[in-house]
This record gives structure tokens, sequence and C-alpha cells, in this order.
């Protein structure tokens, strides 16, 4: 890989939506490296790990067993070595009361699990150029919710 790969991790608990988004990105034109988890206490047990490469985004499912992505991504923005993580929340939820918290918390970016593999495909890419785009600074709340 080099140093141009941008590094995603996905931590989503369906198994369709997971080959779904990992088919999606394998469609796309940019130099990528997914891992994929299956809960959010198997992401937060690899982000913790010393040898794990930092990700550059987190696509985060909010409902999962175990340990789920609101609990994620409180823990994510309360520990400073992960300050430059961008998180998506990446959800079947389009509730407004999930969509403020997921804001207040820190999460970079909201979008809705479209359910067509173009509109996918969309989604991903305009998450992935959000990232670069604003890497190192929080959105304003009127462009948190990606509509695809």
């Amino acid at each position: 890989m080099s140093e141009n790969t941008l590094y995603i991790a996905l931590a989503d608990d369906d198994e369709d939506d997971r080959m779904l988004f990992e088919k999606a990105m394998e469609n796309l034109k940019v130099d990528t490296e997914l891992s994929i988890f299956t809960n959010g206490q198997g992401l937060m047990d690899h982000l913790n790990s010393p040898d794990y490469r930092m990700p550059d985004l987190i696509f985060l499912d909010l409902n999962m067993p175990v340990k789920n992505g609101m609990e994620c991504l409180k823990e994510i923005r309360a520990n400073t070595q992960f300050n430059e993580i961008s998180i998506a929340i990446y959800s079947t939820s389009s509730s407004e009361r999930d969509i403020d918290e997921t804001f207040i918390n820190g999460a970079n970016v909201y979008l809705k699990k479209p359910n067509d593999f173009g509109k996918l495909k969309e989604a991903i890419t305009k998450a992935i150029e959000m990232n670069w785009q604003h890497h190192n600074t929080r959105l304003a709340k009127e462009n948190f919710l990606l509509r695809i």
C-alpha cells in the first residue's frame, strides 16, 4: 500500500450491508484499504491495539450488538489519539434525534444507508471526498446530513 492509500474501517453487524459496502469499495477509483468489523467492540479493540494502523475514515453503523455506534463515537472522540480520524455515521435510521446526537458527539457526516447499489457507491465516494476536503475541520450542521 502506498502512502496515498486511504485507510477505511467499517463497523456494521449486518452481513448483507458489509458485503455490499465491500463490493462498492472495490468499484471505486480511489486507492483504499478496508478493514471490516462486525460490532463496535471489535472496532474499538483494533483501534486500541498498538500495531493497528489508524484509519483515515470510519463508517460506523449505529445499531450493533456488544457496543453500538454511539458508544464507539463517544469513546473515539474522548480519546485525543483518535483526533485525526473522520467518522461517517452509516445507518438505516433517519431519526432527527440520532442525527442530532451524532453531530453533537463529534461525527463528521451522517449518511442514511441507501437501498440501491449505485447510490451506495455515490454515498461512499462523497463521504471519501468529504473526508479529504474537511480532514481536520468539523462540518457545519447544515452540511452534516449527506443526502443521496
